[in-house]
């Protein structure tokens, strides 16, 4: 591995777009990085495992805030990790409510289709009928509620 890399070489390498780099420095998930003397920003391989770290907590649904608190035992490797334990413990839960709001989405969504089983013409659509009515009050407030938090928390 090289100790220099430049923005666009360490998004290539770990997958990641250029301005979600920038966005995870503005967030404080990765530091400022050094500069060249053209004004670069230049990465060392330090950066390139953090980066990484936080795209495998990502690429598991974790929000930028449990991120950060992992990075912040992460970076105190001398701590205990109970309060590791207990976000991972915190977040499995999380995932358990969201399967179960997710299930009741495809039920919701599956009754939905089932109000038009033939092609016809669109006025007579069951389907476009009832999405402008009652399906919308049928889906559970806590499933809208937590796609707009996570909206609000993350950026991938």
């Amino acid at each position: 591995m090289s100790d220099s890399l430049k923005i666009g070489e360490l998004a290539k390498r770990t997958g990641s777009l250029v301005e979600t780099i920038r966005y995870y420095e503005r967030e404080g998930l990765l530091p400022e990085p050094a500069r060249s003397e053209g004004n670069y920003r230049v990465y060392a391989d330090t950066d390139l495992e953090r980066l990484q770290f936080i795209r495998h907590c990502r690429s598991l649904d974790m929000t930028l805030e449990e991120i950060r608190n992992l990075l912040r035992f992460r970076d105190a490797p001398d701590r205990n990790c109970g309060e590791v334990n207990a976000l991972l413990d915190e977040h499995i839960q999380h995932v358990g409510k969201r399967i179960k709001e997710l299930k009741l989405l495809q039920q919701n969504l599956r009754a939905l289709r089932n109000l038009c089983r033939q092609e016809q013409a669109t006025k007579d659509c069951g389907i476009l009928q009832s999405l402008g009515s009652a399906v919308k009050k049928q889906l559970p407030s806590s499933f809208e509620e937590h796609r707009n938090s996570r909206l609000r928390k993350t950026h991938r």
